[in-house]
């Protein structure tokens, strides 16, 4: 069982958020999606991920005015998602600001914030 008092609150936030809305949004351009290389972590890759479309919406500019807004539902992201981003270790970033850099967690830890 994951310790939420370890959470951050960005983190706890985006759970609740995501939670209710029933999922996240990411940018994708056909079947690519937006991966960035983590500030946190060297040699892993983040997949940003925002608990709103119109904080999504915000970082389609400069290399991602291309790319567009698109919903992964919860339910895809357990069954479909979450086990090709803990096998490829895809991180999660959480609710990115425009500078982009905010919270990175792994899927699974992610995952279980679910449950808690």
């Amino acid at each position: 069982m994951i310790n939420m008092n370890t959470v951050s609150d960005t983190v706890k936030r985006f759970v609740d958020a995501t939670f209710e809305g029933r999922g996240f949004w990411g940018l994708t351009k056909g079947d690519e999606w937006v991966i960035c290389d983590s500030a946190q972590f060297e040699n892993a890759d983040v997949l940003p991920l925002w608990s709103s479309e119109s904080a999504a919406r915000e970082h389609c500019v400069e290399e991602w005015e291309e790319y567009e807004v698109a919903m992964i539902p919860l339910e895809d992201f357990f069954e479909i998602w979450l086990n090709e981003l803990n096998q490829d270790g895809v991180l999660i970033g959480c609710d990115w600001q425009l500078s982009l850099d905010g919270e990175e967690i792994d899927a699974m830890e992610l995952a279980k914030l679910y449950q808690a």
